[in-house]
């Protein structure tokens, strides 16, 4: 068939191919930008996936105890790992000039007693005997010991004597004896401040202090006894006043620390229709920077409610110094100054900067400069100074802002899930918006770097808890709080754990000097 023969295609055939034609190009591009937002999507998701999962202790405010199997096999594996070269002259054990801990010799004084050996029998150079050897003098050695533990079994006769205006009948009591009643038999002072600090210091769950108790008495020693002996304690505390008392000295500090842990309840409260209590129960600390006093407060929330009900910071004008959790936040306003932990932003710079090493390398940049001027305060104070070298500060604070501006530029236009900003700009607009804060303990040197001394303080329930595993009851968690800050403030102050416990017993605890 020649050209001429071939039929021709009309106009309208080829606006109707062109239409289809565009119509799929269309259709084809459409998918192409659902796809394409899909893919963005999946790679933001995926990034935030792996975050979450290399989110540490060491990178994030993520509790230890809370931390994934391979974060923490991660931090583990790291602190193994040491970039440090041991010099071939350094011998092993401790160093020159390390200050020991061996036991420095009691003086004449302080000696419970004296006692003279036998002398010796052979000659330690070749083996003679020293029968009528002649006397050489004498030298002296030190023995620390305490005596065998038994347990002492007393009988107290208790008078009785009737009231000649009533007629009621009044038994003498047990002198010091913890829960003692007529016709009764339980354990005493001794016992009980045993099972407490074997409990409380030693962290020790109460089925195993009363094994270890049971062990070393040769008596039977229930769970149900380590238990009370704590609840009798924290009920003698509670009735002195103590919490009260502690409450009061901590607001009468300049500059206080603040922070807060999850811990696990096993039954939580119930409100008043029998349902149970929202939200997820909380250890909250507030104590001094130098660990002075320190109150362990357990609440039901981490809710900035539950943070005002513990009392101390209403109506408190110092400085405080925390992360930057929102509940901390309400009482900004009425503060002289709100100092942000170093070692918190610290590890939110490591955790972007794990991101992405060159992308995030402003996030790096950040610690460094916050490390330095950490070390340049340290300096200062080792002078003396009240303040900080002005043209230093200056320095490390254009760098400052300099870093932070980048993270903000390189991450503005970022991918994120769900939309959402990336990390490094939400951590770099924070660091820009909230910088007064970030550089507080430069300008105030009174300020410490770090909240280390709260994180320090909430060491205490979470390693109780690692051992453990719960809490029975919010009850059996403040019992348990009201005991620690107790022996810890105690202690603090030079008084011996077991002797502020047997002051508590005996109704004359330790209370915190009253402000002048």
């Amino acid at each position: 068939m020649s050209p001429a023969d071939q039929p021709s295609t009309s106009y309208e055939e080829l606006a109707g191919l062109v239409a289809s034609l565009v119509a799929r190009v269309d259709t084809l591009e459409a998918e192409k930008a659902a796809l394409h937002a899909e893919n963005a999507e999946l790679r933001a998701e995926n990034a935030e996936l792996k975050r979450r999962l290399g989110m540490s202790s060491s990178n994030s405010g993520t509790p230890t105890s809370k931390e994934s199997i391979e974060a923490a096999a991660k931090r583990k594996a790291a602190r193994q790992t040491s970039q440090r070269v041991r010099s071939k002259e350094r011998r092993p054990g401790g160093q020159k000039g390390r200050k020991g801990a061996g036991l420095e010799p009691a003086r004449d004084a302080d000696l419970d007693d004296t006692r003279i050996a036998g002398p010796p029998a052979e000659c330690r150079g070749c083996g003679a005997g020293l029968d009528g050897a002649a006397d050489a003098g004498a030298t002296w050695a030190q023995v620390w010991d305490i005596p065998p533990i038994a347990l002492e079994k007393v009988k107290w006769l208790l008078p009785r004597r009737r009231c000649g205006c009533c007629g009621k009948t009044t038994t003498a009591l047990v002198p010091d004896a913890p829960s003692a009643q007529a016709a009764t038999v339980t354990y005493g002072p001794n016992v009980n401040a045993a099972a407490v600090l074997l409990g409380s210091e030693g962290n020790v769950p109460v089925e195993r202090t009363a094994m270890l108790m049971e062990a070393l008495l040769g008596t039977d020693v229930s769970a149900g006894f380590t238990a009370r002996a704590h609840q009798r304690l924290a009920e003698r505390l509670q009735a002195a006043g103590f919490t009260t008392k502690l409450k009061d000295a901590l607001a009468s500090e300049d500059v206080l620390c603040g922070d807060e842990t999850p811990v696990n309840i096993a039954f939580k409260d119930l409100d008043e229709q029998g349902e149970p209590v929202p939200g997820a129960e909380h250890v909250i600390t507030i104590r001094t920077p130098d660990e002075r006093l320190v109150l362990l407060e357990a609440v039901s929330s981490r809710s900035s409610d539950a943070i005002k009900a513990v009392g101390v910071l209403n109506g408190w004008h110092g400085i405080l110094v925390r992360d930057d959790y929102a509940g901390w936040a309400q009482f900004d306003a009425q503060l002289t100054g709100v100092g942000q932990c170093g070692a918190h932003i610290i590890r939110h710079l490591q955790g972007v900067l794990d991101l992405h090493p060159q992308h995030q390398a402003w996030a790096g940049q950040v610690q460094q400069i916050l490390r330095e001027a950490n070390q340049a305060v340290h300096t200062a104070k080792d002078r003396r100074d009240t303040r900080l070298d002005p043209e230093l500060l200056t320095g490390l604070r254009e760098r400052y802002d300099h870093a932070v501006g980048w993270g903000i530029a390189t991450n503005r236009h970022r991918d994120w899930k769900d939309g959402k900003n990336h990390p490094g700009h939400v951590l770099a607009r924070r660091l820009r918006d909230k910088a007064d804060q970030v550089w507080l303990w430069c300008h105030d040197l009174t300020v410490p770097f770090t909240n280390n001394a709260s994180e320090r303080a909430l060491k205490n329930p979470k390693l109780h808890q690692k051992v453990s595993g719960y809490w029975h009851t919010l009850a059996t968690a403040a019992r348990y709080c009201t005991v620690r800050s107790y022996l810890i403030s105690a202690r603090n102050h030079g008084i011996r754990p077991i002797d502020a416990i047997h002051q508590a017993l005996a109704g004359t605890p330790w209370t915190p000097p009253t402000a002048t």
